[in-house]
């Protein structure tokens, strides 16, 4: 893997110090709870700047607690919008590359056609103003790329792609992660990697777990060369070490 294309996430006790040590980026997670921008945050933003010093690669993880992008309330989807717009302006405060968005898809709560059909009105309308960042959607509990990738073909904007979270898939879907690689692959623009047994989203070390790691990341690399790829889990080095090193 290049490791100019390797990020971790913020989540890590060991994010920058290991970002440092071998010239990676960073995905900034400390506004997934949207009230992190409002409470508290010069306290948040002060501590966070520090932690980026010398790391100038950054990827924005958007807030996603009680966010829907296809909410049926539109007084919900406003505020999607308002905290997404607020995102993006503190994600380019930081010169953030790239905003991870989840897509909001709660199984038995939103049939799957009108999830994809809400989201495509949401980003069309969305998407009007130029965000001026590009915006990838991550899959958490979709049970299918369709779901994901029917959005993006529909709504067919250059700042609207796709982040593949492997873990997600290995836990809320029966289809293989391999199988979301070749078929979300034209839209495919991050990666979150993590690994995990199948059963709980544990977020582990990349070579612990049911993922056949190295064959994705290596199909990954043909289908998708440009991608960029955050490691999300708790302790960065290990993981680090298994893909730049092995």
């Amino acid at each position: 893997m290049n490791p100019k294309q390797l990020y971790i996430s913020t989540v890590a006790s060991d994010a920058a110090q290991t970002a440092r040590a071998w010239g990676l980026g960073v995905e900034i997670a400390e506004y997934c709870t949207a009230s992190r921008m409002d409470d508290g945050f010069r306290e948040t933003d002060a501590a966070l700047r520090e932690t980026l010093e010398g790391i100038p690669n950054r990827i924005f993880h958007a807030p996603f607690n009680e966010l829907f992008p296809c909410a049926i309330d539109p007084q919900a989807r406003e505020l999607a919008a308002y905290r997404y717009w607020q995102a993006i302006h503190l994600a380019k405060s930081y010169g953030a590359e790239k905003i991870v968005i989840h897509g909001g898809y709660i199984p038995k709560v939103y049939f799957p056609q009108w999830y994809t059909e809400q989201s495509v009105l949401f980003w069309q309308e969305f998407l009007q103003e130029d965000p001026g960042i590009p915006i990838v959607l991550e899959n958490v509990m979709e049970e299918a790329p369709e779901l994901l990738t029917e959005i993006l073909r529909q709504v067919d904007h250059p700042n609207l792609r796709m982040c593949l979270d492997v873990g997600h898939g290995n836990v809320c879907s029966q289809i293989p992660v391999i199988q979301w690689l070749e078929r979300c692959a034209p839209w495919i623009s991050h990666f979150h990697i993590h690994n995990n047994d199948g059963a709980w989203d544990t977020h582990s070390a990349v070579d612990q777990g049911k993922i056949p790691m190295r064959e994705l990341l290596n199909r990954a690399e043909i289908l998708c060369p440009e991608a960029t790829f955050t490691l999300e889990v708790t302790q960065a080095m290990p993981s680090v070490r298994w893909l730049l090193e092995e």
